[in-house]
C-alpha cells in the first residue's frame, strides 16, 4: 500500500512510501494482542509485596497467660493473627509475575496493533527529523502541525535521538521511542501512531523475520 510522507509543519511533502501489506494490511488477531498486552504489563510487575506472618513478627513470644482456670480462650503468644500487631494470614509473598509469550505470538500481535492504526486512519508517516537541542515547545509546535495537541501519541523514530526525546518528556500523553523498541502495549495505548520515514525499513526486517 501506498501511504504519503508528512514533513514536522504538518505538510504533504508530494512524496509516498510504500508499505508492506504483510504488516499494515494483515487480518488483525485481538487475541494475540491481548496476550501480548497481558505479558507486558505482568513483565512490569516488580512483585516486592511482602507481608510479616506470625514467626517474623518483632513481639514477646510469652505466652499470654496460664492455660487452664482464666476462664478466657487459650492463647500461645502476642504473635497470633487474632491480635492486633500480629502475623498476618495468608499475606502476599515476594513472586515473580512474568509471563512468558511465544516469538512468533508476539509478532503477530505487533502486525495486528499496527494494522488496526490503518484501519482506523490513526497511523501517519513523516520525514525524519531531529532537534540541534531539547526545546519541549519545539516539539510542542510539531504537536500543533499534526494536531495532535493533547491526544495520545506514539512517535517512532530510526534510533535514539536525545533531543527529541529531552523535548517530549514534559509533554503528558506522548511518548517517543525508537523502532527497534516497537511494542504491542504502546501501540494499542496511543490514540495516534507516528512512523519516521527512516524507521519503516527496520520496523519491517523486526517483524518480517
Amino acid at each position: 500500500m501506498k501511504a504519503e510522507v508528512f514533513n514536522i509543519n504538518g505538510k504533504t511533502t508530494g512524496k509516498s512510501v510504500d508499505l508492506s501489506d504483510n504488516i499494515y494490511l494483515a487480518e488483525p488477531n485481538n487475541h494475540c494482542i491481548y496476550l501480548d498486552v497481558k505479558s507486558i504489563l505482568a513483565n512490569k510487575r516488580q512483585g516486592t509485596h511482602k507481608t510479616k506472618e506470625r514467626s517474623e513478627v518483632n513481639r514477646t513470644k510469652k505466652k499470654l497467660y496460664r492455660q487452664k482456670g482464666t476462664g478466657n480462650a487459650r492463647h500461645g503468644s502476642m504473635n497470633a493473627p487474632i491480635f492486633v500487631g500480629g502475623g498476618t494470614v495468608f499475606g502476599p509473598k515476594p513472586r515473580d509475575y512474568s509471563m512468558p509469550i511465544n516469538k512468533k505470538v508476539k509478532n503477530i500481535a505487533r502486525i495486528s496493533a499496527l494494522s488496526h492504526k490503518v484501519k482506523e486512519t490513526a497511523l501517519t508517516i513523516i520525514e525524519n527529523f531531529s532537534f540541534e537541542q531539547p526545546k519541549t515547545r519545539q516539539f510542542i509546535d510539531l504537536l500543533k502541525n499534526l494536531s495532535l495537541l493533547n491526544k495520545k501519541t506514539l512517535f517512532i523514530l530510526p534510533s535514539v535521538e536525545k533531543n527529541v526525546y529531552l523535548s517530549s518528556r514534559n509533554i503528558q500523553k506522548t511518548k517517543v521511542i525508537p523502532a527497534t523498541e516497537i511494542n504491542t502495549y504502546d501501540l494499542v495505548n496511543a490514540d495516534n501512531v507516528i512512523i519516521s520515514e527512516g524507521a519503516l525499513p527496520i520496523i519491517e526486517s523486526i517483524l518480517l523475520k
